[in-house]
């Protein structure tokens, strides 16, 4: 199945690890061309070499007000069009709501939510007919995941305003959506599951509320991302997808 992504343009934010490069490694398999971005501009650096000359990588915090303009213009400066976006950002710290500090909240709400918000805002100005904003979200979306206040405060509100841009920016022919991993095999996945004390039972224990009967690798991620930003998902916004290998119970 041709998605259409050759020649394309996306910005992968968070892409120096985890889910988000594995999102920037399937579209540049596809064809596609991608800024990488990651707090540490050495780490966008070395994930964008391994993926050849068509990601560059930029140095860039999602809490600064001025990386949208930033990471737009650069993809514009480097690859000569802007396509895309596909907002990741590394999970909030974990803790009960008892012991995460106003601190905390704050500089979670400023990277996770403002820092989206403020992403998403800024590209479908600058996208045209056939663009898309896609949000890395979290299975927190759906059900409170113990351990996980920030997480389970934060992620819902950004599904409700993805859904709220859907539908402002749809009769422009924008989509925009959030993927919802549940337990994919990266190592912030692995980080949560060691804090149990027991990483093995922890995993045992999630992999037994998968009907897959395991954990998602992140080229699954990867692929599933690839495929609903690209033309070939074309009729397909508003929603959050599920990319948990059934973990999520409820229709």
């Amino acid at each position: 199945m041709d998605l259409g992504l050759k020649d394309r343009v996306y910005v992968v934010t968070g892409g120096g690890r985890g889910l988000g490069l594995a999102a920037a490694r399937e579209l540049v398999a596809e064809g596609a061309r991608t800024v990488i971005t990651s707090r540490n501009e050495k780490d966008a650096a070395a994930a964008a070499a391994g993926l050849g000359g068509n990601a560059v990588g930029v140095g860039a915090d999602n809490a600064d007000p001025e990386t949208p303009e930033r990471l737009i213009a650069a993809a514009r400066e480097h690859f000569g069009r802007f396509d895309g976006l596909l907002i990741s950002v590394g999970g909030p710290p974990a803790g009960l709501i008892g012991d995460i500090s106003d601190e905390q909240w704050r500089s979670a709400f400023d990277s996770v939510f403002l820092g989206a918000v403020r992403l998403a805002r800024a590209a479908v100005q600058e996208l045209s007919e056939g663009g898309v904003v896609g949000l890395v979200l979290s299975s927190s979306v759906h059900e409170p995941i113990t351990n996980l206040a920030i997480s389970n405060g934060l992620r819902p509100g950004l599904a409700g305003f993805a859904k709220s841009l859907a539908t402002e920016v749809g009769p422009r022919g924008i989509r925009v959506l959030g993927l919802s991993p549940g337990r994919i095999d990266t190592d912030r996945v692995r980080e949560l599951d060691a804090m149990s004390g027991d990483p093995e039972a922890a995993r045992a224990s999630s992999t037994a509320g998968i009907p897959l009967g395991r954990y998602g690798a992140p080229e699954e991620f990867g692929r599933a991302a690839a495929f609903f930003l690209s033309p070939a998902a074309s009729y397909l916004t508003g929603v959050v997808i599920p990319v948990d290998g059934g973990m999520r119970r409820g229709f």
